[in-house]
């Protein structure tokens, strides 16, 4: 009977795999609202298209993704912090992580 040699991951590797195969969900960020105007803060349907919402401020929420528009300017593609339910993007300027 012959003996199959295995050949070992080597740990880089397998720490990166480790994280390609968490996905998205590793990249979630708990965070806050904290729009500095004190109203609550506009939620699009994408980074700086049609307004669906808002939220207000001090709402705890998750960050599932973030973006640039097209002049540069970040986004955010926020969650419900506790149900996880998808709101919406906003400006991620406007979203504190601690």
């Amino acid at each position: 009977m012959a003996l199959r040699s295995r050949a070992l991951v080597p740990p880089a590797l397998a720490l990166c795999c480790g994280l390609l195969l968490a996905g998205p969900a590793s990249a979630q960020r708990r965070c806050t609202v904290t729009d500095p105007t004190g109203t609550p803060l506009n939620v699009r349907t994408d980074p700086n298209g049609r307004i669906v919402g808002t939220v207000r401020n001090g709402q705890p929420v998750t960050i599932l993704d973030t973006t640039a528009d097209g002049r540069g300017r970040p986004w955010v593609y926020i969650a419900e912090s506790r149900s996880g339910e998808p709101i919406g993007w906003v400006f991620r300027e406007f979203v504190s992580c601690f």
